[in-house]
């Protein structure tokens, strides 16, 4: 590639699109003197319940952390077989390990990279007892055949949700059809607290014990213990987790999820506009989305075709950071990673979908805060990558 870049300023991957409002709330936050867990979080609790129009929620410090207490909270025995997929993030694998469990992958359907249901039943054996499926870059799971099957074989479901905020089946929001679901608001996230994530439960018992769980196993929050009411003693009803979220966090959060539709409608647009400009392009692109789903568009998936080009997709997202277009890779299959080829023998070969999607597939930004200067600067950069 001989091109020079021609941006003064690097398009960074997956930057947050941050306004006045936002820095107007942070600073309203730290104006109040409460800035750890308070009303901040509470509202934008019952705000975010609202929205998925779900039962109960509970903020927490990360997606990782709303994970690991979703399967602490399913009581299983330990050593249990909790069946996912292996693309996804680490964290999902990683919280059924912490949990005391052992993380068993199914493969992903080649065309959407979410959990195939018939890897899904392969995957089931006599100490299966949970199944975490992953809303893909936003596309929702077939969620009525991972239902059928949890409930055939009498497992649990713990939906990752953390590319899913806006996703949906027939108007029912991803992460409602589990016992538990698990939102992050990481700073790439459609909504970001910048660090963050929600847990949303079907129940208010369990959401209270998830509460409990998340701030060290405490009987009052700190909201109670320090609030207008006056101090009130806490009780220690089992051994926590620091994994609250604070009130600054919920203060950017709040304004971030009062602009969720309008963001969603900006990406949108730039995945419209992606999916025309890239077509003649040795590229496979997102698959269309299934009919009465909702896609939350979190991530524009683009798949190197060998068959039309020599380029690699490390070639590729080398090519697009020369020209300053920053790219992200979702990802590499977990079973391929050094710990769980270790840990459970894994080989190449094991999970042949999510291989050949972690093989091949780059991230382009589409962030709101992506300009459509921007975006056509990504499609004049992607021609000069695989000429």
């Amino acid at each position: 590639m001989s091109e020079r870049p021609w941006r003064d300023r690097y398009l960074v991957f997956g930057a947050p699109s941050f306004g006045p409002e936002e820095r107007a709330a942070v600073l309203e936050c730290l104006d109040s003197g409460w800035v750890g867990s308070g009303p901040r979080v509470a509202e934008f609790e019952e705000r975010f319940r609202r929205y998925v129009d779900a039962p109960a929620a509970v903020a927490v410090s990360s997606c990782t952390a709303a994970l690991h207490l979703a399967l602490l909270a399913l009581d299983l025995e330990p050593g249990s077989e909790v069946v996912t997929s292996p693309m996804t993030f680490a964290a999902t694998a990683t919280a059924i390990v912490h949990a005391g469990h052992v993380p068993v992958f199914a493969d992903c359907d080649l065309a959407t990279g979410c959990l195939d249901p018939a890897a899904l039943e392969r995957a089931i054996g006599p100490r299966t007892r949970a199944v975490v499926p992953v809303h893909f870059a936003g596309r929702p799971c077939d969620m009525a055949a991972i239902g059928r099957i949890a409930a055939e074989r009498g497992l649990h479901v713990v939906e990752d949700c953390a590319h899913a905020i806006e996703a949906a089946v027939d108007g029912r929001h991803c992460g409602t059809f589990g016992e538990l679901g698990c939102f992050s608001f990481y700073v790439t996230k459609n909504v970001t607290s910048v660090e963050g994530g929600m847990l949303v439960a079907r129940s208010r018992e369990t959401a209270a014990r998830l509460k409990t769980l998340a701030l060290h196993g405490l009987s009052a929050d700190a909201w109670r213990r320090y609030g207008d009411e006056g101090f009130v003693h806490y009780q220690v009803e089992q051994p926590g987790f620091k994994y609250n979220m604070t009130d600054l966090a919920a203060a950017i959060a709040l304004v971030q999820l009062g602009k969720v539709e309008a963001h969603w409608q900006r990406r949108r647009a730039l995945w419209d506009f992606y999916l025309r400009e890239l077509a003649e392009l040795p590229l496979e692109l997102p698959a269309p989305f299934a009919p009465g789903t909702r896609h939350a568009l979190h991530l524009f998936t683009c798949r190197v075709d060998p068959a039309r080009t020599a380029r690699t997709r490390d070639e590729v997202v080398q090519a697009l950071h020369g020209l300053r277009i920053g790219s992200g890779v979702h990802y590499t299959a977990l079973h391929l990673h050094p710990w769980y080829r270790k840990r459970f023998g894994h080989e190449p070969g094991d999970f042949p979908s999510a291989e050949s999607i972690g093989a091949r597939t780059f991230s382009i930004p589409l962030s709101p805060a992506v300009s459509d200067a921007d975006a056509a600067d990504v499609v004049r950069a992607l021609r000069i990558a695989l000429a």
